[in-house]
């Protein structure tokens, strides 16, 4: 989540450098927050080697500094107990004349999503819907800019095929906007070839993975992730040459650990 996240908030800071309106759509978009503190959390402690390594750090570059500064926004007493998913950063980013248009299928975490985004108002929608598919009922926006997070679980490997259609549709309404595909990096052969298959898809492009393990003997388990974005910033493969090395050190927890850039163009 931290690559995913640190990414996000780049790419709505850019939005927010022109007056005009955009919108936020997020086609999985989860519980909205984490509890850090609950009993699953501290059973998977995820977070142990994600965001309560950069937590404790007060000389991070200010790319970075901006990411850890929504998670503090979620905990104000100092403590780290929440953590924003990706609808919340975006929430705490938008302006009132932008948007999100959440979908998120399963009913436990669409009922969280909501009370979670309780006092949002009118510039957040939220359905109970398989975003794969509603990606057709919001692009293009009506202000003509926007980002589209694709962020599955990919538990069901269907989900690789499903990520393809739905980038290729949503570059088919709104060909100008930005997208971004989180995935995971696992020895599952499918997953090595989806990044390769999205480039084919796009003019721009960027695709970043952040490995902080070597892959497990057994095969099984993630040992890193990857984003993979359509229309970036100009500025965004300067800034994540500036950063990676940094999370590659922080995050990182054998001498397998590292990052690869590249970029169309």
């Amino acid at each position: 989540d931290v690559l995913k996240h640190f990414v996000l908030v780049q790419l709505l800071r850019y939005l927010n450098q022109k007056d005009k309106p955009w919108w936020y759509v997020d086609t999985h978009a989860g519980a909205g927050a984490y509890a850090l503190d609950s009993t699953y959390a501290k059973k998977n402690a995820e977070f142990e080697g994600g965001i309560s390594r950069l937590w404790r750090d007060g000389e991070l570059p200010a790319p970075l500094a901006d990411y850890v500064d929504q998670v503090r926004a979620l905990n104000p007493d100092g403590r780290l107990r929440h953590y924003p998913g990706s609808p919340l950063i975006a929430l705490n980013l938008a302006r009132p004349e932008d948007r999100l248009r959440l979908f998120e299928l399963h009913s436990t975490d669409h009922n969280l999503l909501q009370q979670n985004m309780r006092e949002a108002g009118h510039r957040v929608a939220i359905r109970q819907a398989d975003g794969f598919l509603e990606i057709k009922s919001v692009l293009p926006p009506p202000p003509r800019r926007g980002l589209t997070l694709i962020d599955p679980s990919y538990e069901d490997k269907q989900d690789y095929v499903r990520v393809i259609g739905a980038l290729k549709e949503g570059i088919s309404r709104f060909a100008t906007g930005m997208f971004m595909v989180w995935y995971p990096q696992i020895q599952l052969g499918t997953a090595h070839q989806l990044p390769e298959t999205l480039r084919k898809l796009a003019d721009k492009w960027l695709d970043v993975k952040l490995t902080v393990q070597a892959p497990a003997a057994d095969g099984f388990g993630m040992h890193g992730s990857g984003l993979f974005v359509v229309n970036p910033p100009f500025t965004l493969a300067a800034t994540l040459r500036e950063v990676m090395p940094l999370l590659v050190e922080k995050l990182g927890q054998d001498g397998a650990a590292g990052y690869a850039l590249d970029a169309s163009g």
